[in-house]
């Protein structure tokens, strides 16, 4: 099992990045698919049409979302972290995900460049 490590900046408040993060509504127009989500610890996510699934652990509003990950290939769930700093406007989100098997880091690696927190990126600075 191995780990991927992203970080990317983000041209708009904490807040903003934190409900594209969190709100189903939201998240559907970024991914341009059907999201269950929200910000409570327990809850059962849902996104890209049930391809990938899992449960919120910890949830700090606004600064730390931690969630087990699935996929029908998974043997065991992914561990995901997702840390939010904001300064001057611009907020960093720190991805760190363990427990990757070793054959899938590099397409998980790339999805969540392409599909995942790329797009939010793309979505929240635009406005």
């Amino acid at each position: 099992m191995k780990s991927i490590k992203q970080s990317y900046e983000i041209k708009a408040p904490i807040a903003k990045v934190w409900q594209a993060l969190v709100d189903p509504d939201i998240i559907s127009q970024w991914s341009e698919n059907p999201a269950r989500m929200d910000d409570q610890v327990g809850t059962e996510f849902k996104l890209w049409g049930d391809e990938i699934y899992g449960k919120n652990t910890k949830v700090i509003p606004e600064r730390l979302l931690e969630q087990e990950w699935s996929d029908s290939n998974f043997s065991e769930p992914s561990l995901v972290r997702l840390e939010l700093n904001e300064h001057n406007n611009l907020t960093t989100i720190n991805l760190v995900q363990d427990n990757v098997p070793d054959d899938r880091v590099d397409d998980i690696d790339d999805g969540w460049k392409v599909y995942y927190l790329g797009p939010l990126k793309k979505f929240v600075e635009k406005g």
